[in-house]
């Protein structure tokens, strides 16, 4: 399995996700790069929240078929970056 932390790429991507009011309150379900296909999460390993400025993170550790990848909602901006 590869470790997102050894490339380190980012680009802004569009995620479909699913919110609610549970114990996870966002659970991202599939994103979209530019360009190309929707790609599936097949699973949610962790998910947490890291405060910058003005800004919170939240961030999703995933699974997407064998690769280990990092989702990063940006909460002052409204953005979601992908982490490989």
């Amino acid at each position: 399995m590869k470790n997102f932390n050894k490339n380190n790429k980012t680009e802004q991507v569009e995620v479909m996700a699913l919110f609610s009011y549970e114990m996870t309150p966002c659970q991202p379900l599939t994103f979209r790069r530019r360009g190309q296909t929707e790609t599936e999460v097949t699973e949610l390993l962790r998910t947490h929240i890291h405060f910058a400025g003005q800004a919170t993170l939240h961030i999703f550790d995933i699974l997407v078929g064998r690769e280990q990848m990092r989702l990063e909602f940006n909460s002052s901006d409204l953005s979601w970056h992908l982490t490989r």
